[in-house]
């Protein structure tokens, strides 16, 4: 049974408190006296003694539950914050409140403004100039150009991290600034690892300002831009002509000197770890730029022959692995199975996208290649069975679990999405598929997140089996998706009063349970004062 709900700690009922008498006691008195006073540098008070990552919490709580109002956040931003977000109450993050984080707290390391759209360019700048300490900065759908990318780059010596997402005034240019100071001749942002700049605009002459990016910012180990692998192929082909710019930037071919590429010397190689969005084509290309490279996302087109030509690339540090088909023909699973089965044994992630799975025992070989794997999700399609005289031949009453030869101990996320032509599923793919779901259940002890959607067929044998196993398996279970599945409600009842940590449970579009159904299943989470939220529509 899931867990019942835990009697709140301490700390948790000290947060409920406050968060519950902020209005009445501590923001009343503030609102009716100090509110639109800015003379003050500090405002003293309950919360300066309070720690500045339980302040953080509060914030937090009080976002979350739409209870927090501008006197709260005035009282709240106290000079010993280190991290701050408000992500949670984005309306309320005005130009005043930008002036009063400048003037109250200097020892934040970490500051996220991800959707404040209400905040200046000239406040932004500020924040940037008096934050000298931030590792970590989101600027996500905000005002933030070119003067607050070169703020930015002057003073945040420290900043490891930026996310400049959907923020439509960052220009090619303006990235530029961020890794360069055209007035005192160096390069700034030395700490920089993961820029985030996805959906940015104008993409016009964005291919140089991200291979500027990648020779300027040495650490730089993640970039997150659709242009990146475009960029990246200028290296391989050492095109650095007509890139130069007349505003006091060094040219690309001088950047890469800098970096050590000398004509007729060894290749350019970057420290680049995690890649999006490389077309299969391009592959071996980055491959030779990105040596080190630990994630990567790969989009198959319809040139056939590849699968052979990856495993002689040798990319040995990678662990985590997107593949996903981008042609207008569907790739056969078997074409990647002599990649994974190279990879395998060092994969932890592994995301497959509009894969054709025509071997119903594909599956189990590849699980069995994949030992390591913490994180499997994959959208499939089966071919339907055109066959309709066949005899369809009835689930077992229970299934044997030993179809994968190994345990997957290091297993805690597993998502499979069938996609089907049809309404016919494939008989024998249907008998495989549950045999291979029913030992992997068994053989993945500590799984926690297990989505199964639009599966076709009764689940209901797979969780009786699973269920009655030794152990018994999914004892650490605590997210379960079965939308737009076939599942019973005698099986959902069953996984109720089983075992486990589960606290999620989305049964939507389940066409077999009904509203009768899922009254029954809140009732019972209710009367037993369970910890579970339960999703159907």
């Amino acid at each position: 049974m899931p867990r019942r709900k835990e009697v709140p700690a301490l700390r948790s009922l000290c947060l409920q408190s406050l968060a519950q008498h902020m209005q009445s006691l501590w923001v009343k008195d503030y609102s009716d006296n100090y509110l639109d006073e800015y003379q003050f540098r500090f405002v003293m008070g309950p919360f300066n003694d309070l720690a500045g990552n339980l302040v953080q919490e509060l914030i937090q709580l009080l976002g979350e539950s739409r209870r927090l109002t501008r006197a709260a956040l005035h009282l709240l931003l106290v000079p010993h914050l280190q991290e701050l977000s408000l992500r949670p109450c984005p309306s309320l993050a005005s130009n005043a409140i930008g002036q009063l984080i400048t003037m109250r707290c200097k020892n934040l390391s970490s500051l996220d403004l991800h959707g404040c759209s209400r905040l200046s360019v000239d406040v932004l700048v500020d924040l940037a100039e008096s934050l000298p300490q931030l590792c970590r900065l989101r600027l996500a759908g905000t005002q933030a150009n070119v003067q607050v990318l070169s703020a930015v780059g002057s003073c945040c010596r420290r900043l490891q991290e930026l996310d400049v997402s959907c923020c439509k005034k960052v220009s090619p240019r303006a990235l530029r600034y961020l890794a360069y100071d055209p007035l005192t001749q160096t390069l700034c942002c030395p700490n920089l690892r993961v820029l985030l700049a996805r959906d940015v605009e104008p993409v016009e002459n964005m291919v140089p300002a991200l291979a500027f990016l990648l020779l300027a910012l040495p650490r730089l180990e993640f970039l997150a831009h659709s242009a990146v692998p475009e960029a990246l192929c200028l290296f391989h082909e050492c095109q650095f002509g007509g890139t130069e710019d007349t505003e006091g930037f060094p040219s690309l071919a001088e950047l890469a000197q800098q970096r050590g590429a000398v004509p007729g010397g060894p290749p350019l190689t970057l420290s680049l770890q995690h890649i999006e969005e490389v077309e299969d084509l391009a592959l071996a290309t980055i491959h030779a730029i990105c040596p080190r490279a630990k994630e990567a996302s790969v989009w198959l087109g319809d040139a056939p022959g590849l699968a052979s030509s990856w495993e002689l690339l040798g990319w040995d540090h990678l662990v985590r692995l997107t593949l996903g088909c981008g042609g207008q023909q569907r790739r056969m699973l078997t074409e990647v199975l002599p990649l994974l089965q190279k990879l395998g044994p060092r994969l932890q992630s592994l995301v497959l996208h509009g894969f054709c799975c025509q071997d119903e025992l594909l599956l189990p070989t590849l699980f069995a290649s994949c030992p390591s794997l913490q994180t499997f999700s994959a959208e499939l399609h089966v071919t339907p069975d055109t066959n309709l005289h066949l005899e369809v031949p009835e689930d077992p009453p229970h299934w044997a679990t030993d179809l994968l030869p190994h345990s997957l101990t290091k297993l805690r996320s597993f998502s499979l999405t069938l996609a089907s032509t049809a309404d016919i599923f494939p008989a024998q793919h249907r008998l495989a598929l549950c045999a291979t779901l029913a030992s992997l259940l068994c053989h993945a002890p500590h799984l926690q997140t297990l989505h199964l959607l639009s599966v076709p067929f009764p689940l209901d044998s797979v969780f009786e089996t699973v269920l009655a196993a030794a152990g018994p398996p999914l004892l650490e279970l605590q997210e379960l998706s079965l939308a737009k599945s076939s599942v019973s409600s005698q099986t959902v009842w069953l996984l109720l009063t089983s075992d486990s940590h589960l606290r999620h449970l989305d049964l939507s579009h389940c066409w077999n349970i009904s509203r009768r159904d899922y009254d029954s299943f809140l009732k019972m989470a209710q009367m037993q004062q369970l910890e579970l939220d339960i999703a159907w529509e």
